[in-house]
């Protein structure tokens, strides 16, 4: 991972088959599963009980890091990587997260709010949506005369970055929790 984080990536789970990160992927050797079954298209898929002993006996998984995928994680994976699974979301948490909002979503809702700010959110993964512990954050601004399209490119730009980050810290033992279940992400230095 562009040598920023102590790890390797030993599998890739995608709920769409085919797709730009699994033929990556496969391009590099590294395992992928299709979860859950696609209602279309004749691929296989795995069960929740398939999923979790594959990540957590076979192939032992350390850390889950979520990017893109859009169902709700299973609670028995949840269990298994309690503070050990991160998701990105491209808003700012509490607000403009949930089912449904993924992707442009997210960024027509921050400009139909008139919001002033908007930027990616690190989160620990819970059993609902966007609702796990936030770790770390990133602020963009909103322009009057911004586009979803444009908006999404900023703060994309900022989950390149702070993704990494994030991912790093939790890798190297760098986060520490406050008494009422709040994260604290230490600097690498």
């Amino acid at each position: 991972m562009d040598g920023r984080i102590n790890g390797d990536v030993v599998a890739v789970v995608s709920d769409v088959p085919t797709c730009g990160g699994v033929d990556y992927a496969k391009g590099h050797g590294i395992t992928t599963m299709t979860y859950p079954a696609p209602k279309k298209g004749g691929f296989p898929g795995l069960t929740t009980a398939e999923l979790v002993e594959a990540l957590t006996q076979r192939l032992e998984v350390d850390y889950v890091l979520l990017a893109g995928f859009l169902k709700l994680v299973p609670s028995d994976l949840v269990r298994c990587y309690k503070r050990r699974m991160l998701n990105i979301h491209p808003g700012l948490l509490p607000s403009f997260g949930g089912k449904g909002y993924y992707g442009e979503r997210v960024h027509q809702a921050v400009i139909a709010a008139g919001a002033r700010f908007s930027g990616p959110t690190v989160h620990f993964v819970d059993v609902e949506y966007d609702t796990g512990p936030i770790l770390a954050q990133r602020v963009v601004e909103v322009y009057p005369t911004d586009t979803p399209k444009r908006l999404a490119a900023r703060v994309l730009q900022q989950e390149h970055l702070v993704y990494p980050e994030a991912v790093a810290a939790l890798v190297d033992g760098r986060i520490t929790w406050r008494g009422d279940g709040v994260p604290i992400m230490w600097s690498a230095h």
